[in-house]
């Protein structure tokens, strides 16, 4: 029987579906979460304890999951959530199993070294500007930038913290609400400010091999995504329409410029009249029960 380790946080709700999956395909799941690393097993899932907070994390997560694997091989590493997904990759590169590189996980994981890998690649996106933290929202304003735009923490998921703004007082006030948001985070919230991309919205789901994608689905996002928040809401599938073709082709440059290679994949676009933008690719599948609609 395959053996596959799923690294996960401890609020992933979608664990059973994968669960689930792995008793119809016959796949015995071995679980690594963010789990209490004090009291023994409390959740009796077995799960090898880990964190997602570094690279020191990383370390000791690889030398947890050597340890477990020395009683039974493992056969493949999957992950739920960002931060896990950055995780699963060191794990499987470690074990010489097949999944993205460490670095590019990372990437995927950072809206600035995302938007960084894209113009370096000369991929189409937007303006942007780092705010450490700490530093005055003015900071961000240069010459160049242009309203609305958009602010944006580095490293949280499902739209959280991102808000549109339209001028220099709506600017100071979104930075200072993500900032409020992300008060107890360590290390300290880096915010991201950059342009604001119109148009209509989509999601695509797929798998690298080696490189090369294979597309699952492509939703549409029929609410309009005008700000000022982004909150997700409906998905609906199939999508894509006529461009179904030019969002696979920019997803394919996206994790190309990433250094993506094997494991699935979300991607999140903008269409407008100038072509397809990708906004971000996350190294890992869709999030909540999404993907309970892929047969």
């Amino acid at each position: 029987m395959a053996r596959v380790l799923l690294v996960a946080a401890t609020t992933g709700y979608q664990l059973r579906s994968y669960d689930a999956a792995a008793r119809q395909a016959g796949v015995e799941l071995l679980l690594a979460s963010d789990r209490c690393h004090v009291l023994d097993d409390p959740w009796r899932d077995g799960a090898i304890p880990v964190k997602f907070d570094g690279a020191a994390s990383e370390a000791a997560a690889v030398r947890a999951v050597r340890e477990r694997a020395a009683a039974g091989p493992i056969d493949a590493v999957l992950a739920v959530g960002d931060r896990p997904a950055v995780v699963a990759a060191a794990i499987a590169a470690t074990l010489g199993l097949r999944g993205h590189p460490p670095p590019a996980a990372r990437a995927a994981s950072n809206k600035l070294s995302t938007r960084r890998c894209f113009r370096a690649k000369g991929l189409p996106g937007p303006w942007f500007r780092l705010l450490a933290p700490g530093q005055p929202a003015a900071a961000g304003q240069a010459p160049d930038m242009t309203f609305p735009c958009v602010v944006k923490p580095l490293s949280m998921a499902a739209s959280q913290g991102v808000v549109r703004a339209d001028t220099r007082a709506a600017l100071a006030a979104a930075v200072e609400r993500v900032r409020r948001l992300g008060a107890r985070a360590s290390p300290p919230l880096e915010v991201l400010v950059e342009g604001y991309i119109p148009g209509r919205e989509v999601a695509l789901e797929g798998i690298l091999t080696a490189g090369r994608l294979q597309v699952l689905a492509i939703f549409d996002k029929p609410e309009p995504l005008e700000g000022p928040f982004f909150e997700e809401t409906i998905y609906v599938a199939p999508g894509g329409g006529a461009d179904t073709r030019s969002i696979a082709g920019a997803v394919q440059r996206a994790v190309t410029a990433l250094g993506l290679t094997d494991g699935p994949i979300h991607a999140e676009c903008r269409i407008n009249a100038e072509g397809v933008f990708v906004l971000e690719v996350a190294a890992r599948p869709i999030g909540g029960l999404c993907s309970r609609v892929l047969r």
